[in-house]
């Protein structure tokens, strides 16, 4: 069960690669993104907005970086099957869906408009997490007195 949350992890991570790449690319070229799926059509405002660059860096770039990260941990995860490797998957992952409430968060009362491509990287970075999630569990199992001899109770007498 593992390796198919493994797999999925690389696959997801793919997607919000392919993702961020296009609005990166977006970025770079300044050709208008494609964003007329319903009534969100808020994707070049969004893009064009002040927020959206961190240190004079385009955040698309930044989730390029974050979903690479994702993938090759994930792909040295398959080959090694190491706890810390699930364990960094876990942290990263972590830090992608703060990123991402945060930055729907500016979306909705800052900018006033909503991107698309925006909400699938946040639902993409969610999945990941629950994804690892599975992989490796968040709780100690077993007694956690085991582990820590010095937090055992006294006997009673």
């Amino acid at each position: 069960m593992k390796r198919a949350g493994v797999i999925l992890i690389l696959v997801l991570a793919f997607c919000g690669l392919a993702d961020s790449a296009y609005l990166t690319q977006h970025e770079l070229t300044g050709t208008p993104l494609i964003c007329n799926i319903g009534s969100l059509s808020g994707c070049n405002i969004v893009a064009a907005s002040q927020y959206s660059h961190l240190f004079g860096i385009p955040l698309a770039e930044f989730g390029v970086l974050f979903y690479s990260i994702i993938f090759v941990l994930a792909a040295l995860e398959l080959i090694l099957f190491n706890q810390l490797l699930r364990r960094l998957i876990q942290g990263v992952a972590v830090i992608g869906v703060l990123s991402s409430l945060y930055f729907v968060f500016v979306q909705i009362f800052f900018i006033n408009a909503f991107c698309i491509y925006c909400a699938a990287s946040a639902a993409i970075t969610l999945l990941i997490l629950i994804s690892a999630s599975f992989i490796e569990s968040i709780r100690r199992r077993g007694n956690p007195t085991e582990s820590f001899p010095h937090l055992s109770m006294p006997p009673t007498t």
